[in-house]
């Protein structure tokens, strides 16, 4: 028998043969009619925390929520959807970031990453499953995560840092968190007393979340490399979780590699960082341990699945900065399919979201999946004010396309 009777003869046979399907396959066509931006009532001025809402509609019916940008990045980028099938994101994708003279900017892309969150929410509830199901599925049960600036039961002012350590684990956080300036007072900044100070902060922290617990220490690139390198010599022995932003970004290509080389901590950085050509090296050179790239700012769920790829590959985990919360359920969504180690900053706790009703599944210091379509949120809208609206194709350079239509650079 040859292989093609052998084929057709299989279904007779009683054996069912699995036949891949895309996604889009099961979507209908649509076109993107209207891009709507609104200002939620707690409105973060800053553009790489942005928690901005931007709704994307279809003449399906079908509209998608993201989260980041402005509103002058958001309009630019939002005329090259109009008229466009949301199917196809990848596709969308290049070309918003290739349609305009420079790349992409963190700017542009933090924009280009809420549109985007916003039409992987169209594909998963047009699907009717979670993002996270359209990209796999789940590898873990819950995403953990360690505090930043929210309410954490039985904490007052003046607490030491062993006290506030401890009731964060006792919360059901899997680290506790703290900056390298959290206890002064002024703006005054010396960096010999600093360092002195955090290394007596990491022994209380220590202490607090006890010898098997998790701390982390966020040098916050206040110290330059010589006194980088002494604070993470001091603290060694202590065994951080992570030490965080510990030089600053404008030299961390060349920093970080030396500082690798000279200390024996683990290292996390990358949250002011954007696309992964921003930091490929560092992780292929296992310069840093944690990458702290988030979404939206790197360009949204399709450029964020292909940082996580490279991530694995070099066995790098993620431990993404918090923007906002729109974009704290799509890394639920993304980095819960991604099989390295994980790290959720959060910090909602004890925060009310009056634009929000249904967004994030938080309890006992972590972060839960669901069942919902899309990102599974929704909106209160008469809780936003609406400051911008696309409904026109926009303008940019022309695209060019090699013959098979896929497209190429200018």
């Amino acid at each position: 028998m040859n292989r093609r009777s052998f084929l057709n003869a299989l279904p007779a046979a009683g054996v069912a043969l699995a036949r891949p399907r895309q996604a889009s396959a099961a979507m209908p066509k649509m076109k993107i009619t209207r891009v709507r931006v609104y200002e939620p009532p707690d409105l973060n001025p800053l553009f790489n925390q942005s928690n901005m809402v931007v709704t994307v509609e279809t003449d399906g019916g079908v509209t998608g929520i993201g989260e980041g940008g402005s509103r002058d990045t958001l309009t630019q980028c939002a005329g090259r959807l109009i008229g466009q099938d949301p199917r196809f994101i990848e596709h969308l994708w290049q070309d918003v970031a290739r349609s305009f003279f420079y790349p992409p900017g963190r700017e542009k892309l933090d924009a280009l990453g809420a549109l985007d969150l916003a039409l992987w929410d169209i594909k998963g509830k047009v699907l009717g499953l979670p993002v996270h199901a359209v990209l796999g599925g789940m590898v873990r049960n819950y995403c953990e995560c360690y505090n930043t600036a929210g309410k954490i039961p039985g904490v007052r002012p003046g607490m030491s840092v062993r006290e506030r350590a401890q009731l964060t684990i006792e919360a059901g956080y899997r680290a506790f968190r703290m900056g390298a300036a959290d206890s002064m007072h002024g703006d005054m900044f010396n960096p010999r007393e600093r360092i002195n100070q955090l290394y007596a902060d990491c022994v209380q922290a220590r202490e607090g979340v006890g010898k098997n617990g998790d701390f982390c220490i966020d040098f916050h690139q206040r110290f330059d490399l010589d006194d980088a390198i002494r604070g993470c010599g001091l603290i060694k022995d202590l065994a951080p979780f992570f030490v965080e932003d510990p030089v600053r970004t404008e030299a961390f290509q060349e920093d970080l590699p030396i500082l690798r080389q000279k200390v024996d901590v683990p290292l996390a950085a990358g949250e002011e960082w954007g696309y992964r050509w921003d930091f490929n090296k560092l992780v292929e050179a296992h310069d840093i341990d944690f990458l702290r790239a988030t979404l939206p700012n790197v360009g949204g769920i399709t450029e964020m699945v292909k940082v996580a790829a490279i991530c694995e590959t070099h066995f790098v985990g993620i431990v993404p900065h918090f923007t906002g919360p729109i974009a704290t359920a799509a890394l639920v969504n993304t980095l819960g399919t991604f099989s390295g180690p994980v790290l959720m900053e959060y910090n909602f706790q004890g925060r009310t979201l009056p634009h929000l009703p249904v967004c994030l599944d938080f309890r006992n210091g972590k972060l839960y999946p669901n069942d919902r379509p899309g990102l599974g949120v929704e909106l209160d809208m008469k809780q936003l004010k609406q400051i911008a609206e696309v409904s026109e194709p926009g303008t940019g350079r022309h695209i060019y396309r090699r013959p098979d239509g896929s497209i190429t650079n200018w």
